[in-house]
C-alpha cells in the first residue's frame, strides 16, 4: 500500500513540516533546475565558499606565516578538521585526519595493515566495489610479490546489485590477511552491516577496513564503537567539500604507534617535523598516516561544510534522507509504472543509503533527456540511473517535479532524441 498522497500540494506540505528546510538557503541551488547528483558531487554552500575565501585571505595577509597564524593555521588544519569530522563517523578526535584522497589513503592504509605471512596472504574485497579500490588492492598485492588473480578474493553478488553478508563472512577464510569493503555500495546504495562484519573479521583475527565514500555524511557511523580497524573516504559527495577536495581517514586508536606503510614528512610528530632528522618520529595518532604537505585550498571548503553537519547532527540528516528516498520510491511506483524503470536499490530503510538506483535499457539517453529538462542525475554504465535527494538542500517538491519530468520523458519518448551512450564524465 502506498504511503503518500501524490499531489504537488502534499509535497509542499511535507516541505513546510521539514525542520531542516532552512538549510537549503545555505546552498547555491539552481532555481530553475533540480540537482539530484549530490552522491557524486555535493553543491557549494555559502559557508564553504566563505571558508575557502578566508584561507585564501590568510595567504594574502600572512604569506608563509599562514602555517602558524590566523584562525585556521595551515600546519594544524588536517588534525583540526579530523577532530571536527570525528563525530560524523563516530570516532575519537585523534582517530581521524583530513588528508590525501580516497585512493591515496587506501594505498597508505593497505601498505600499513596488509602484512602477508605464512598462509595469510590474501585480501578479501567484493566484485561490486568501485574500480579504483580494486586497482589499488591489486597493485598492493603485486608490490608484495603476489599474483592478484590468486590473492585477491572478490565476493560475488547473487543479483548483480547487492551483497549477501553471509557470503562475505563465509569468505573470511584462514588465508585472508586483510578485508576492504564499501560501507555503502556505490551503485545500488546498499548499506553493509559494518558492525557485524567487523565482529566476524575479528573473531578470525583479520584486520578490516571500509571505504566510506558513499556513506559518510549520508548514514550514521560508529566506527570506534564497532571497533573497525581503519576507514577512508572522500569529502566531495554528501559532505559537500568541493570537487577533488581532500579526503579523510580513520585509524582505530589501538593501532596508534604502528609505522605508516608510506611515510612522508607530514607523518611526523608536529614538534619534531622541522628537526629535519632522517629518522621519522611518527605522530602518535591518525596524523601519522598523512604523507606530504596538505593541499590547503582543497581542505578549506571542508571547514564551512562540516560546520553544518555538526550543527544538525547525522541522526537528523539520516532521518530526512530516508524520508526523501521513501517518498521518491513511492512516487516512482505510482507515476512511472509500466515504463520499464526498475528500482534496484534496497527498499528497507536500514539497508538503503542516500540515493536510489534505477535501471532501464535506455538509461544513458534517459539521463541526457533529464538534464535537457533541468534535472541533474547520474548515469552508471551500462544501464543505471542514480538519483540522490540530499537532506540539506533538496525538497519534497524537487522530488515531485523530477518524477513528473521523468514521466513526461518516458511517456513522450523524449529520450530517443539522444544517443544511448555515456558522456566522457558520467
Amino acid at each position: 500500500m502506498a504511503k503518500f498522497d501524490y499531489t504537488k500540494n502534499y509535497a509542499k506540505k511535507l516541505d513546510k513540516l521539514d525542520n531542516l528546510a532552512q538549510y537549503r538557503e545555505e546552498f547555491y541551488t539552481d532555481k530553475t533546475g533540480i540537482y539530484l547528483d549530490g552522491n557524486s558531487l555535493g553543491l557549494l554552500s555559502k559557508r564553504a565558499e566563505k571558508s575557502l575565501l578566508d584561507l585564501l585571505d590568510s595567504w594574502k595577509r600572512y604569506g608563509i606565516d599562514g602555517w602558524t597564524n590566523g584562525e585556521n593555521p595551515w600546519f594544524y588544519l588536517a588534525e583540526k578538521l579530523g577532530g571536527e569530522m570525528a563525530p560524523i563517523v563516530g570516532a575519537n578526535a585523534k582517530e581521524v585526519v583530513v588528508s590525501g584522497s580516497t585512493t591515496i589513503n587506501l594505498h597508505q592504509l593497505v601498505s600499513t595493515f596488509y602484512k602477508p605471512e605464512n598462509q595469510r596472504t590474501k585480501i578479501l574485497a567484493d566484485e561490486l566495489n568501485f574500480p579504483s579500490d580494486i586497482y589499488a588492492l591489486k597493485s598492493q598485492i603485486k608490490l608484495k610479490g603476489y599474483d592478484p588473480k590468486e590473492h585477491l578474493i572478490e565476493v560475488k553478488s547473487d543479483d548483480g546489485h547487492t551483497l549477501n553478508e553471509a557470503d562475505i563472512i563465509a569468505a573470511m577464510t584462514k588465508d585472508v590477511a586483510l578485508i576492504v569493503l564499501p560501507g555503502v555500495l556505490y551503485r545500488s546504495g546498499q548499506v553493509l552491516d559494518m558492525k557485524r562484519l567487523t565482529e566476524e573479521a575479528h573473531k578470525r583475527n583479520i584486520v578490516i577496513g571500509f571505504d566510506l565514500c558513499h556513506s559518510v555524511g549520508s548514514i550514521v557511523h560508529e566506527l570506534s564503537e564497532w571497533d573497525v580497524d581503519f576507514a577512508f573516504w572522500c569529502n566531495y559527495k554528501h559532505l559537500n567539500g568541493g570537487p577533488g577536495s581532500t579526503g579523510g581517514l580513520y585509524v582505530n586508536q589501538r593501532h596508534f604507534g604502528l609505522e605508516p606503510g608510506l611515510a612522508g614528512w607530514f607523518s611526523s610528530r608536529k614538534d619534531k617535523q622541522f628537526d629535519m632528522d632522517h629518522e621519522l618520529t611518527a605522530a602518535d595518532d591518525a596524523g601519522a598516516y598523512q604523507i606530504g604537505t596538505p593541499n590547503i585550498f582543497s581542505m578549506a571548503p571542508i571547514i564551512g561544510a562540516l560546520s553544518m553537519f555538526n550543527e544538525v547532527g547525522m541522526k537528523q540528516i539520516r532521518e530526512k534522507s530516508l524520508k526523501l528516498t521513501s517518498y521518491f520510491m513511492d512516487l516512482i511506483h505510482v507515476e512511472l509504472d509500466g515504463f520499464g524503470l526498475e528500482i534496484r536499490n534496497p527498499i528497507e530503510d536500514y539497508k538503503r543509503g542516500g540515493h536510489i538506483y534505477l535501471e532501464h535499457p535506455e538509461a544513458a539517453r534517459i539521463c541526457k533527456a533529464l538534464k535537457a529538462d533541468g534535472v541533474v542525475p547520474d548515469f552508471r554504465t551500462p544501464n543505471g540511473i542514480r538519483l540522490a535527494p540530499v537532506a540539506l538542500y533538496n525538497t519534497y517538491e524537487d522530488i515531485w517535479n523530477a518524477v513528473q519530468i521523468l514521466k513526461s520523458i518516458m511517456r513522450e519518448e523524449k529520450y530517443k532524441k539522444f544517443e544511448n551512450k555515456r558522456g566522457v564524465v558520467a
